[in-house]
């Protein structure tokens, strides 16, 4: 929370749930952001949120396949009840002061969350963490880091690579040929998805020795992967008992100065994050 707030930016929840069930909610984990009560999904239909797979689990097409599907997709696994009439499809809206909605950031499966890290980190205001890896080359300096050093099954976190070419050194840019452009590589294994990687626009660079114009980062960029832990019965199967995943990638990239193109480049990253366990419990309300 003070990260967001030393960004100048507020973060806040809205949720059909009472007020009750929200204070014992904040309060059982230690949540000091504001969480706010939509009971009767007002602002949930204002904004087209309400989740109607719930009013469908529980009418006359109940037994339909497919609307059963459609309840384990953006419900529950085991269902829906009464309970949970009102209740909104999951995502995140970026308001600017004015309260206009400036970006949105919403998910295909009810579990599937995006980290507050990862967007921010989308928007290029995550700061770098203590842990973070960094490595200098003759050429570059990259500061490499996870959005989350925990995760939990569906979450969609980052990883992030701020990259500054030294002076005089450009490296090439996706779109150049006969160079090794700058990329990514995350090994693959099962239950992680990858997004494709966010480039930032590049500038075009004559080089005059071969009289030829490329397309080129000369001055700090950043690079954003999106990964995505698969939330589905099967992947949470799969983690149950493991308590950490380590991701291997590497970085690659061909450097050149005014003069002279350098050998590609790679360098091999790792990061290991701890496994946090879903919240499925339901709050406990004190009544006198």
């Amino acid at each position: 929370m003070r990260e967001i707030q030393n960004q100048g930016l507020g973060l806040a929840a809205i949720s059909y749930d009472s007020p009750e069930i929200l204070a014992a909610f904040s309060k059982q984990r230690a949540i000091t952001f504001p969480l706010l009560s939509d009971q009767g999904s007002s602002t949930i239909n204002a904004f087209g949120l309400l989740n109607p797979a719930v009013e469908w689990a529980l009418g006359p097409d109940k037994d339909d396949p497919a609307v059963a599907a459609e309840v384990r997709k953006y419900v529950s696994a085991v269902g829906a009840n009464p309970g949970m009439s009102g209740m909104a499809f999951p995502g995140t809206f970026v308001l600017d002061r004015q309260g206009r909605v400036t970006s949105r950031f919403f998910e295909d499966f009810y579990v599937e969350r995006s980290t507050v890290s990862s967007v921010m980190a989308q928007f290029g205001t995550t700061t770098t963490p203590v842990n973070a890896t960094k490595v200098s080359t003759a050429h570059i300096d990259v500061t490499a880091f996870a959005t989350d050093m925990e995760i939990a099954p569906g979450n969609h976190f980052s990883l992030v690579f701020d990259v500054v070419p030294k002076r005089g050194i450009h490296v090439y840019a996706p779109g150049a040929t006969g160079y090794r452009v700058v990329s990514l590589a995350v090994a693959p294994q099962p239950f992680v998805q990858q997004q494709p990687v966010r480039y930032p626009p590049s500038e075009i660079y004559f080089f005059k020795p071969l009289n030829e114009r490329v397309p080129v980062y000369q001055k700090p960029f950043r690079l954003v992967q999106e990964m995505l832990i698969e939330g589905s019965q099967q992947a949470q199967a799969a983690i149950q008992g493991k308590a950490s995943l380590t991701i291997d990638g590497r970085f690659e990239y061909q450097a050149c100065d005014d003069k002279e193109c350098f050998n590609p480049t790679t360098i091999p990253l790792s990061w290991t994050l701890a496994f946090k366990p879903l919240i499925r419990e339901r709050p406990t309300i004190q009544r006198d």
